[in-house]
Parts: structure tokens; sequence; C-alpha cells
């Protein structure tokens, strides 16, 4: 007899999305593997890096350390559901491309959804609230110095254009 299946429904990026999944399935799995959102990186898959990174109801978690079963009936964003209804780009989407904020691009989805947090919560942060509110994410490529004019450069696009974040 193999592993019991249990039926697991949530919202991802707006859309009612369900799958039967072994209880010891990771959300970062279910996101890439059952609903085939690739977007979401995993890393280290010990929740060190912050590739995983997604919203769970507008708060970043590390989807390589959370049972898909646990946030049944929730609300997931990945980094697919970050632009808007028409495609267009977030503003801290903007920034990141504006700013050169990536190079191999494994970690952004990570820093995209964490700085998509991080803005809401402090619409202006300066240098320090900035450097303190990536921290969790791990890049091996950029030397963080163009993440961090992207955070602020993605505030001042928010505030010019009257919009929120995410």
């Amino acid at each position: 007899m193999g592993e019991a299946l249990h039926e697991v429904s949530l919202t991802v990026n707006g859309v009612v999305r369900q799958a039967r999944v072994p209880a010891r399935r990771l959300l970062s799995d279910f996101l890439r593997h059952d609903l085939g959102l690739t977007g979401t990186h995993v890393g280290c898959e010990h929740g060190v890096c912050g590739c995983c990174t997604v919203l769970l109801d507008g708060a970043p978690v590390r989807s390589c350390l959370t049972f898909a079963v646990t946030v049944a009936g929730q609300e997931i964003t990945t980094v697919e559901g970050l632009a808007g209804p028409d495609g267009e780009p977030s503003p801290v989407q903007r920034a990141f491309a504006e700013c050169h904020a990536l190079q191999c691009g494994f970690c952004t989805p990570g820093f995209l959804c964490t700085v998509t947090a991080l803005l809401r919560d402090n619409p202006e942060p300066d240098e320090l609230h900035i450097v303190e509110g990536i921290s969790g994410n791990l890049c091996r490529c950029t030397g963080y110095q163009n993440i961090v004019k992207a955070v602020g450069r993605a505030a001042e696009l928010a505030r010019e254009g009257g919009e929120g974040t995410a």
C-alpha cells in the first residue's frame, strides 16, 4: 500500500489550485512539480539561502521548509504572481532590471518576494533597513550593492506610480 495522499487546495497567485500529495510534500515541490510553477527556486534545501522564498498570506516564508498540507486554504504568491494582471512588471521587478540587481538570476525570485513584503511593511526604508531586510537571502554573484540600490529604486517607483510594490 502506498503513502496516503491528502487533498491540498490553496490560492496561488490569485487562482485556487489543488492537488493530492503526500503529507511530507514540501511547498516548494508542490509549487514546482505539482502545479508547474517553476519560478520558485530551491537552493540549499535547509532554509538558509532564501531562493525558495514565497509569500504566504503576504509574509515571506521558506517554501523548502514548509509542508504543503500545512498551508491548505491559505494564499501563496510566487514570483510568477508579482506582475500586474496585464503582465506589467511590479516596481520591484522593474527596479531589479533597471539597477542590474541580478547576474545568474537563481536567487532573484526569492529576493523579489522578500523585497515585495519588505516594501509593503516599510515603503521608505533607509539603507540599514534594506540591508537588514534582505539579510536572509543569499546571492553568490552580485556583491549586493545593486540589490540594495534596486530596493531603494523600487520604493521610489512605487511612490512615483502611487502603487503598491506587488
